[in-house]
């Protein structure tokens, strides 16, 4: 991973009953903690969705482009994506943005296996402050 911080956000929410793509995608980025009811115009959900369509063709976008597709300002843009790459969701090369995975299974993948480094350094830590305590 190329940043030395990373949030990870999961929130345990039941699925949608309605099966239909955008409640899925909705449901599934809500539980990865990138979308949030401050976002009324779902900013960050429609950024997330450019990405993913532009994924398969490993297409980078400038946030000029974005901003452009969405009729956003650059700076809204600016801010959801770095909200994005601190999640480690996305990456930025040369500054033009890309997801961190080709499809959104190996997304989920990689987040399962930052989870569990997180959780092995948590336990080493914890682990030796128990001993200090003589816990």
């Amino acid at each position: 991973m190329r940043y030395s911080y990373q949030r990870i956000t999961l929130i345990k929410s039941s699925r949608p009953e309605g099966r239909d793509i955008n409640s899925d995608l909705q449901w599934l980025g809500s539980s990865l903690g990138l979308f949030n009811i401050r976002d009324k115009d779902k900013s960050t959900f429609r950024i997330f969705i450019e990405l993913l369509k532009n994924s398969k063709k490993k297409r980078l976008l400038s946030s000029d482009e974005i901003a452009e597709r969405l009729k956003l300002s650059r700076g809204t843009v600016i801010h959801h994506m770095n909200k994005l790459m601190e999640a480690g969701i996305v990456m930025n090369e040369r500054n033009r943005y890309l997801l961190r995975e080709d499809n959104l299974e190996l997304l989920v993948t990689d987040i399962g296996k930052d989870i569990k480094r997180t959780v092995n350094d948590l336990r080493t830590i914890a682990k030796e402050i128990d001993k200090w305590f003589e816990i």
